[in-house]
């Protein structure tokens, strides 16, 4: 859903409108957090923010199969979170780069700072 005409916006806010990012960029990002939405994502992302790994490592690491990890890290590819390097016949993955180890860095210090009964304006 768009924001409104530029006409329909009150003068105070016409400054904020301004600042808003296109429609299509903030589906990108909604669909970016999406991808954070999922339990066993963010365990891989976990895994790889200490270590590079392949598939067989992270499966055995969460006790999962080796197919539903590979399902998840597709995911996490396709939505740029982690690359992959060919090692002989490995695939080796990792964060794709610094912009997604900050991201759930921040992510974990908020959820932290949530976790010590903070308030929002502490």
């Amino acid at each position: 859903m768009p924001i409104a005409r530029k006409d329909e916006i009150p003068p105070e806010l016409r400054n904020v409108a301004e600042e808003m990012p296109p429609d299509e960029l903030l589906y990108e990002l909604s669909d970016l957090f999406r991808v954070f939405g999922d339990t066993t994502r963010i365990k891989i992302l976990c895994a790889l923010s200490v270590s590079d790994l392949c598939v067989a490592d992270i499966a055995a690491l969460l006790a999962m199969n080796q197919s539903a990890i590979s399902h998840q890290l597709r995911v996490l590819k396709q939505a740029r979170l982690v690359r992959v390097a060919r090692r002989g016949r490995s695939a080796i993955y990792g964060l794709d780069d610094d912009h997604v180890r900050t991201i759930f860095d921040q992510g974990f210090r908020h959820v932290r700072h949530d976790r010590h009964g903070r308030g929002r304006d502490e």
